[in-house]
């Protein structure tokens, strides 16, 4: 039978020895008493020099998963520039885990009946390497005090920051034509493709047909492929997930601060995951045209 001690693993009666003359009074003589068990002196002094490492990054990885609480081990070694497999490592040592996993996103059933649109996926297998070249817009609802509240953002589908968002009791061409202004406002331009799902709020004439006569091409997903507008469907699994329950906010005031304050902690804080830091950050880099 093995005993660790002192971060070193020995058998039971030499470890017994060593926990003994540690336990021993300070006013002992530790010479004698190492003779005495047969064992070196050195061994009652003796501290793992890894165990003392890695209690000190143990404490390093918790501040940041107690700030970022939806954080595993591929943000954890970015945010800390540690080595992927040390993080791994520590994280099952510690038995650290993410307080937040994601969930699963969910579908627009009522677009279902809808007849196929017009438009296609423009942006399919698409690989854009600037910014403001494709937008994908997308919205989502919240269940807040036995009502509704919904959210539309658009994404930089290259530098994956959120460029616009609108809130509202309702769903309809206004609320998703409010967020493409908010991001044109916000960015000064349009981008030349634009991609959202067949929800009839953007086959819409304040959406689709205010996008043509820009000259943006108008691009969709397929009837029942949220995939093919991953970039909004993943951010909004996340988003709802660390954004936490509603109900604990008393107004639509409070709810509306928390939802723009993680869009920001979104865009200015947290990192992406592919791009290795915030979508802000990634953008300034881009405009200076520094490589990435």
């Amino acid at each position: 039978m093995k005993q660790i001690i002192g971060g070193i693993m020995l058998d039971s009666e030499r470890g017994k020895k060593i926990a003994r003359a540690r336990n021993m009074p300070a006013k002992m003589n530790k010479s004698k008493l190492a003779r005495r068990l047969g064992i070196a002196r050195s061994s009652i002094y003796y501290q793992s020099k890894r165990r003392r490492a890695d209690e000190k990054c143990k404490t390093l990885i918790s501040g940041i998963m107690d700030s970022n609480p939806s954080y595993g081990h591929k943000r954890v070694t970015l945010a800390l520039k540690m080595n992927r497999k040390k993080a791994r490592r520590l994280m099952k040592k510690f038995n650290l885990k993410p307080k937040l996993l994601r969930k699963r996103g969910w579908i627009k059933y009522g677009d279902l009946r809808l007849p196929e649109a017009i438009y296609r996926n423009e942006i399919k297998n698409f690989c854009p390497i600037v910014p403001d070249l494709a937008w994908a817009a997308d919205f989502t609802y919240l269940k807040f005090k036995n009502s509704f509240v919904y959210l539309a953002t658009v994404i930089d589908v290259y530098t994956k920051e959120i460029v616009g968002a609108s809130l509202s009791r309702w769903h309809n061409r206004y609320l998703v034509k409010s967020a493409l202004l908010d991001a044109t406002k916000k960015r000064g331009c349009l981008p030349a493709y634009v991609h959202t799902d067949q929800g009839s709020e953007y086959q819409s004439e304040e959406h689709a047909d205010y996008l043509k006569k820009c000259c943006v091409n108008v691009s969709m997903s397929r009837k029942s492929s949220p995939w093919e507008n991953s970039y909004q469907e993943s951010f909004y699994s996340q988003f709802k997930l660390e954004l936490g329950p509603v109900n604990r906010f008393d107004n639509d005031g409070e709810l509306a601060e928390a939802i723009y304050r993680q869009i920001y902690y979104y865009n200015n804080i947290r990192i992406h995951s592919t791009l290795k830091m915030p979508p802000s950050r990634f953008y300034e880099l881009a405009k200076k045209g520094r490589s990435i």
